[in-house]
Parts: structure tokens; sequence; C-alpha cells
């Protein structure tokens, strides 16, 4: 009974606190219905807008502001360090700063690569293919991007073949 009193605190201490955390915008902002690039655009941020951080979820950061309610990209916004976050008991204000520095606001963001499976499901898109062909070049339309942009030819020499030490 002892060890579930002490994963229950062990939880409420470690879990991140979002709840009513203050940020402000880096740049101009659009608000997001929904936490996708493509969502209806519900309102703007200018840069350097005040917003209470609801939530996150991938790399959108759920938000309420003066200016409407809804999601920006995670990348937009910057955790206000002179800002104390709603709720945050002395206890719980001095674990953040051993948890994450003098603030107590960490944002991170990760970008999800493929897997084995992603790979062995993946299906050729010949229409995309296509696609791909139009940014295609050839000599000719090398040369003239470099006459276009007043580029000089260089002769550089090939570099000498590596040989393994172990011959």
């Amino acid at each position: 009974m002892k060890y579930l009193y002490a994963l229950i605190l062990y939880a409420a201490l470690a879990a991140p606190v979002y709840a009513w955390e203050v940020a402000y915008t880096v740049r101009s902002t659009e608000i997001k219905q929904l936490p996708f690039t493509d969502a209806t655009t519900v309102g703007t941020l200018g840069e350097k807008a005040s917003v209470n951080v609801m939530s996150r979820q991938g790399g959108w950061v759920k938000i309420n502001s003066s200016k409407g309610n809804g999601w920006v990209r995670m990348l937009s916004l910057r955790g206000d360090s002179t800002a104390k976050k709603s709720g945050d008991t002395g206890l719980q204000s001095l674990i953040n700063v051993g948890r994450t520095g003098s603030s107590g606001i960490t944002m991170t963001t990760g970008i999800r690569g493929l897997s084995e499976e992603d790979l062995k499901n993946a299906h050729p898109n010949p229409g995309e293919f296509e696609k791909l062909k139009n940014y295609a070049s050839n000599k000719a339309k090398a040369e003239k991007f470099a006459h276009d942009g007043k580029l000089k030819t260089q002769q550089l020499e090939y570099l000498p073949a590596i040989q393994n030490q172990g011959e």
C-alpha cells in the first residue's frame, strides 16, 4: 500500500503542468481550429502576443488568448520565464526549477521518422513521381542558371582515393 502512495505522489510531482502556463509569440501566427496546418483559421496573433497554454499535441499547442482560442504551432511560442504557473506551490516551483532550469518552462518537439513497418507497407505513387520529373535539370538549364547568376566556372581536382590501412 505504501508503494501505491509513493507512486501517486511521484506521478503528481513528475507530471508536466501545462494548464494556464503563460507564453508569448515569437512571430505573427495563425490560430487554427484544430492542430493541423490546413485547419480553419480562427484568428491571428501578432508578434509578442501573450497566450495561456492549455495543452500540447505533437508540434501544436492549444492556447487561450484575447484574439481567440485554438491551436498554434509550438515553435511559434516561447515560455514566459517571469510568469509563475497557476497552482504552483513553493514545492512545485522548486521541482520545476530543478527539472528545467531557472524558469521551470520547457518546450520540446520531435520529428517522426519512418519505421521499418512503414517502409514495408509503402506503395509507390506514380502521379507524384511524374511531378518530381519537373524538378529535373540538364546541362543546358544548369549553364543558363549559372550564367544568369553570374557564376564562374571553377575546375576542381578529384580527391585522391583513400587507401585501406589494412592493405
